[in-house]
């Protein structure tokens, strides 16, 4: 991976001429990167990484598991394209394995989600089977760790 890339993956607030710093180049050099991987494509955005249970935000995610069946010409594609449209799905993605793909889905309450998968999600054409497993907890998150772990907390060594 491209080392601004892997920099900007790990604090993408970092200052451009920290940035510069780091790769030894000069701060214009680096902002003409950030631009050109804008422009292309490459960077399609910037988030925070937020810690939802410490904000004590009451939505409910799930993880959705879809069959599908194939359509000629277009794959997985055409279902894998109508289900990312819906607001409710936050992540899509192909996957190996039983399922064909893979939605993060967030909703107000689990009547919420069930009613997403149940009216909208498993009617589309092509879709075969859905599995829901609500998210309960998250311990780390984009490989950032949500809780900090006790300082003084050993690892067991053997099991």
């Amino acid at each position: 991976m491209n080392e601004l890339l892997r920099l900007l993956m790990i604090n993408a607030r970092e200052s451009v001429e920290n940035l510069a710093k780091m790769l030894d180049r000069t701060p214009d050099e680096v902002r003409a990167e950030i631009a050109d991987l804008e422009k292309r494509g490459i960077i399609r955005g910037y988030q925070a990484i937020l810690n939802e249970d410490a904000l004590g935000n009451d939505r409910v995610m799930a993880i959705i598991e879809v069959k599908v069946t194939p359509e000629r010409e277009g794959g997985f594609n055409h279902v894998a394209m109508r289900a990312s449209r819906f607001p409710e799905v936050v992540s899509a993605h192909l996957v190996s394995g039983q399922a064909d793909l893979l939605l993060f889905v967030e909703g107000r309450t689990l009547k919420e989600v069930a009613t997403f998968v149940s009216e909208k999600l498993a009617p589309l054409p092509g879709v075969t089977a859905t599995t829901t497993s609500f998210l309960l907890k998250t311990y780390k998150k984009h490989g950032v760790l949500m809780e900090t772990p006790d300082e003084y907390e050993r690892i067991q060594v053997s099991p």
